[in-house]
């Protein structure tokens, strides 16, 4: 059972295939620290979005779309908490082979329907996988996307902490 940190909380819920999104998301931990949750996509609650104060939603774009698994969370939490998450902040971590666009889009629609509050930039890192061998091969994210991500954590968390959100 994963338990919820001292507040101010940052939940960051992630799915990864090729070691990309996780890379990210540890990343966007690190820079969040101690008000990091670190969750699967699996794992994540209803109960524990709840409890979290902003969220950062971390996956690959699979065939122009957010991964099943990241999916699957939303749809496992979506009604068990609308209406009682509005106005907290969220940004987006993606892992795309392409554009990740599309992933992007179907995050925005799904934290629209919950009121979120976008407050960071969408942070898609396209690693131009194109082939079924590099598509599923393990990948090695930049060090530039990684520090972006860290960053994004560390702003999230700031402003949680100082009330800004």
């Amino acid at each position: 059972m994963t338990t919820v940190p001292a507040e101010p909380c940052l939940l960051i819920i992630w799915h990864s295939r090729t070691g990309a999104s996780e890379a990210m998301a540890k990343a966007a931990a690190d820079g969040a620290g101690e008000a990091a949750l670190l969750v699967q996509a699996a794992d994540a609650t209803p109960t524990l979005l709840l409890a979290a104060h902003g969220y950062i939603f971390c996956c690959p774009e699979n065939l122009g779309s957010m991964s099943g698994l990241m999916k699957e969370m939303f749809d496992r939490a979506y009604y068990p908490v609308l209406g009682q998450i509005e106005g907290r902040p969220y940004a987006t971590l993606i892992a795309a082979g392409s554009d990740g666009e599309g992933a992007t889009r179907q995050i925005d629609r799904i934290a629209t329907g919950w009121r979120l509050r976008r407050v960071a930039a969408p942070c898609i890192v396209n690693l131009a996988a194109q082939t079924p061998e590099a598509i599923t091969a393990p990948k090695d994210v930049p060090a530039k996307a990684l520090n972006q991500s860290r960053e994004i954590g560390a702003a999230l968390a700031e402003g949680l902490r100082l009330g800004v959100f």
